[in-house]
């Protein structure tokens, strides 16, 4: 099947050309847009400019709120020149790299801007991480140090991993007033004694230099962390600034985690560029998020598609068309919640994009389109060269015809989403093994030569040309918003005590979003599952997105002639007592254990009543 670069994938002329007229506008902006671009990547933008460009026009003007405190641009820059000169006076330089392990607060906004001013890299850890997870990712980017923020979990976190940390000498520093247990120094007292004024030297910071890492699942094994340069951070930053008509005189709210793309880029950043004010939460709450909204009088928050469901399944109030949001921007978002949200909450606009961590390329909705997460017209997809192909759904690998080319997928059918990399498009790909950058590379796709980057991720497009999020492919799923990859749930379930073989997967649960984590287990010969004692080793050992909610226990697991673990029967059977003859247990947080899953059980789940 050959390509048409008139009608796309099986397309319709008259369609196409209503599509090409209308995708028109978007594609000028973009060109645009990346004009703008260039000229700051020219002048050298970088996160450390951006905000210097910021403090110069705002020094006054309030730039982060969280409680009762606020602070200005001006004096978090004085924040960062501490930060900046405590790192620059114990010998760290450019190119070192120094973990955070800290909640959404000011002082990971002022230690973020603090260390990138001396160029040095942070890895960004995810605050639900623990044990061995949490050690991967500290080492896997080559950090000499650790700044853990405020909260019992935090420090809890990282005291079960200290002696795996001293042992390879790295310094921990603690947040906060409180005395820091042994093993651990005091960051805010030396930081306070510190000078506000700039560094004493100059650092050159350019846009090729990376500035931090983002940690994603991928499709195998333990987090990636994902390659983030200055250049990238910049243009994610700049979406919102040319596709939202955002405003200087915007109030973001944010409640997505900093160590995520979306808050950090398309919020923190966004804010940046702009000089907008930034109100922070540590974490996200139904119960408060509509009562900040109005405390602080925001006008635009970020969400992903889970946060806006929990905020419709929570009870009506009077007020609550009662506040100053006129922008929703994020991902993710299911049609049905899409509709319920706007009309309750009275939002305005909502904006939907696509886009991968590592990735080269991003997808938005301007259009309001509801579930659409951009346009795909013959003339876009020139513009901005991606193709949905046609793959093995089980396996998750492209078909190739017997020339060794790919097919497109024809309008209305799922496809594997890949983009055409190219010179001025490179993939930064991940740190460690180059095998972990190649394996997301696709080569001799449509011609001899030619690369494209492998989103792991099924999409489809209409006949109207709008393009929508289908599902996650291979062996990563998604849920409460998160990444999850079997085989590091499984790398920890296997150690479970009674388990001799473990198979994980995710399943559809009706209503919910993406797709719960389900174990199918074999239990050790002659040892009866104990599963209370499964149930506090899973609480401690697993954030509670990764949390199998459903355990299958089974004699057998079935293998690839390869010794791979199938999953494709098991996700089609799911948890359905009515399909699965093993025996089905479900995961019971109040009574802290697993308990048998029946028909009564299951029809509770299925309508909504039970709460997973």
């Amino acid at each position: 099947m050959s390509r048409d670069e008139e009608t796309g994938p099986a397309g319709n002329e008259a369609a196409a050309a209503a599509a090409n007229l209308r995708d028109g506008p978007l594609i000028e902006q973009e060109l645009t847009r990346t004009a703008v671009f260039r000229k700051v990547l020219a002048a050298g933008g970088s996160v450390v400019t951006e905000f210097a460009g910021a403090v110069r026009r705002h020094p006054d003007k309030p730039f982060l709120l969280f409680g009762t405190e606020a602070h200005t641009y001006g004096e978090v820059d004085a924040m960062a020149n501490r930060v900046a000169n405590l790192f620059h006076g114990r010998g760290y330089q450019k190119g070192d790299t120094v973990a955070l392990l800290i909640y959404n607060e000011p002082a990971f906004i002022w230690t973020f801007l603090g260390l990138a001013r001396v160029g040095v890299k942070m890895a960004l850890l995810n605050t639900n991480l623990r044990g061995q997870a949490l050690l991967h990712c500290f080492r896997v980017a080559g950090a000499t140090g650790i700044i853990v923020g405020q909260g019992q979990p935090l420090l809890d976190a990282t005291l079960e991993v200290l002696p795996e940390l001293q042992a390879e000498g790295a310094t921990i520093w603690l947040q906060g007033s409180a005395h820091p247990p042994a093993g651990l120094s005091a960051w805010d007292g030396p930081v306070q004694r510190e000078s506000d004024q700039p560094l004493p030297v100059q650092v050159t910071i350019t846009p090729a230099d990376t500035l931090c890492y983002f940690y994603t699942s991928g499709t195998t094994g333990l987090p990636k962390a994902a390659i983030i340069l200055h250049a990238k951070f910049t243009a994610v930053s700049n979406t919102l600034v040319h596709y939202s008509n955002v405003k200087s005189e915007d109030i973001f709210y944010i409640t997505l985690p900093l160590y995520h793309t979306s808050g950090l880029t398309l919020g923190l950043g966004t804010a940046i560029t702009i000089g907008a004010t930034v109100a922070l939460r540590r974490r996200f709450s139904v119960r408060h998020f509509w009562d900040d909204c109005r405390r602080y009088k925001a006008t635009m928050i970020l969400y992903i598609g889970e946060l806006l469901r929990y905020l419709c399944t929570a009870p009506e109030r009077p007020d609550d068309k009662d506040h100053n949001v006129r922008l929703a921007f994020g991902n993710g978002l299911r049609p049905d919640i899409w509709r319920r949200f706007k009309d309750r909450f009275g939002i305005p606009q909502i904006g939907e994009f696509y886009g991968m961590t590592e990735g080269t390329m991003a997808l938005i909705n301007l259009h309001n389109k509801v579930g659409a997460v951009g346009v795909a017209s013959p003339r876009y997809r020139k513009h901005k060269p991606f193709s949905l192909i046609e793959c093995d759904i089980d396996t998750g690998e492209p078909i190739r015809r017997k020339d060794g080319r790919c097919t497109e997928v024809k309008l209305g059918k799922p496809g594997l989403l890949v983009n055409k990399l190219a010179e001025g498009l490179p993939f930064m790909g991940y740190l460690g093994k180059r095998e972990l950058t190649e394996k997301k590379i696709l080569r001799n796709v449509f011609e001899e030569g030619d690369m494209y980057l492998n989103s792991g991720d099924l999409m489809m497009i209409d006949k109207e040309y709008f393009i929508y999020f289908a599902d996650r492919l291979g062996d990563t799923f998604r849920w409460k918003g998160e990444n999850v990859a079997t085989t590091e749930v499984a790398q920890v379930l296997s150690k479970m005590e009674g388990v001799q073989e473990v198979n994980v997967y995710g399943v559809k649960v009706p209503g919910q979003d993406g797709r719960a984590g389900m174990a199918s287990i074999i239990p050790l010969p002659g040892q009866k599952p104990d599963f209370r004692r499964w149930y506090r080793y899973v609480a401690a050992k697993l954030p509670t997105y990764a949390q199998p909610l459903f355990l299958r226990l089974t004699r057998e697991i079935q293998v690839t002639g390869t010794f791979k673990h199938q999953k494709a029967a098991l996700v089609k059977e799911g948890f359905d007592p009515r399909r699965v003859a093993d025996p089905l247990f479900v995961i019971d947080n109040g009574r802290k254990t697993y308990v048998p899953l029946d028909e009564t059980v299951y029809r509770r789940i299925v309508v909504g009543q039970a709460r997973l």
